[in-house]
């Protein structure tokens, strides 16, 4: 949606409203690259740890802090990205110059393109194969925004109102399983359960992202987000950012600190300091609980706020990769593939018949991401500005 670059400099200053626009859509793509980046760091996790995958909440304990934590910061790209989609996406229906745009048609063909790459594209890169079609996040995210097409032009109280109900009411049925057997049992999957839809035969399809949490999400960003209108003043805005996120994780602190509600897997005091906020902080992903939610975003809408007055060397690399996100997701993927099947080439299968790395050594995991980072900004970069100059219909959907 928005890919520019122009650098978030003086929004108290005066300016024109459209020059404002610009650099809060600025402040958008800075955390919404951020948000990618992060990602990144999770999935060299998950390739050099084949061999020691984390469940989902972690096992406490046997997981250690270093990868407790690094797992716990790539919490924040799914939800962050999604509610940045649903931002992004009424930006685009209503740009500052005041002509409205439809964005039903933008929503329903990007969507759709989406779980397209999913189902192809994009599960070739996980493994080099198509032994299981796994559902992951951009079929979530697809599908939360074919809903948010199909729903744009309701009220926003009403989309807010869906939105809240759906990410804070899900958990109450959060414990319920319908049997494998039932006819109920592919919906229920697709939308809030984790687990296979096909479990034998040539080709398998396991769901990893149950979609509708996401749909709440997408929900409650389109409805946020006016208040980055243009005719918003900055100093009000950053005063919603600031007491938005601060309510979301005031609302953990009492639902999680009492138990009371959000998480179905209770925290327990543990044999230290470090074990006891490991237990605290471990919150369900699949499909996101609504205190994994309250962290997430209320730390996110923290984040976006810094990031408006915020103009340096590191929150513009983050805009360019922000700026482009689809593009890096799958350029991404197939670099990860590509590393990995030269390291178990030249090294062999060091961990049975995977290649990985030790469980003490998880410091390598950091080192590669960092490696990786400066190694993907030029391609990214070089698409992000194609992406702008170009007149071509189809690039602006990556």
């Amino acid at each position: 949606m928005s890919t520019t670059s122009l650098p978030a400099r003086g929004l108290g200053a005066t300016r024109d409203s459209s020059a404002v626009h610009t650099a809060r859509i600025t402040s958008i793509d800075a955390l919404r690259g951020l948000v990618i980046i992060i990602m990144l760091l999770d999935h060299v996790r998950e390739t050099l740890y084949l061999h020691l995958q984390v469940t989902d909440p972690m096992t406490l304990p046997g997981t250690p802090p270093e990868l407790f934590f690094s797992r716990l910061a790539a919490h924040f790209c799914a939800p962050v990205f999604v509610f940045l989609t649903g931002l992004s996406a009424w930006l685009y229906a209503h740009p500052p110059s005041g002509a409205s745009r439809d964005v039903r048609s933008f929503l329903l063909k990007r969507g759709l393109l989406l779980i397209a790459l999913e189902l192809t594209v994009i599960n070739f890169a996980w493994s080099g194969s198509y032994h299981t079609l796994y559902l992951q996040v951009m079929w979530a995210i697809g599908f939360s925004m074919v809903v948010l097409a199909l729903m744009a032009g309701l009220p926003r109280g009403l989309l807010a109102a869906l939105g809240l109900l759906i990410v804070c009411g899900h958990n109450a049925v959060a414990g319920y399983s319908v049997p494998s057997d039932s006819a109920w049992y592919p919906l229920w999957t697709l939308m809030l359960h984790r687990g296979w839809l096909v479990a034998e035969g040539a080709l398998k399809v396991r769901l990893t992202y149950p979609a509708l949490p996401w749909v709440g999400v997408i929900l409650l960003g389109y409805a946020f987000a006016p208040v980055f209108a243009a005719c918003v003043a900055a100093r009000r805005r950053q005063q919603i950012l600031l007491a938005t996120g601060l309510a979301c994780l005031a609302a953990l602190l009492v639902l999680r600190g009492f138990n009371i509600y959000g998480e179905n897997a209770p925290w327990v005091a543990g044999a230290s300091a470090v074990e006891t906020a490991m237990s605290w902080l471990n919150f369900t992903k699949y499909p996101p609980s609504l205190d994994f939610v309250l962290l997430t975003l209320g730390g996110g809408l923290l984040l976006l706020a810094a990031l408006e007055r915020a103009d340096n060397g590191f929150t513009r690399l983050c805009s360019t990769f922000g700026g482009a996100p689809m593009f890096f997701y799958i350029v991404h993927l197939y670099a990860l593939l590509i590393g990995y099947r030269v390291l178990l080439a030249v090294f062999g299968p060091n961990q049975g018949t995977r290649f990985g790395v030790d469980a003490d050594a998880f410091w390598i995991v950091w080192l590669v991401w960092l490696a990786m980072v400066p190694l993907l900004y030029p391609a990214v970069r070089a698409f992000a500005a194609y992406k702008r100059r170009t007149t071509k219909a189809w690039v602006k959907y990556f």
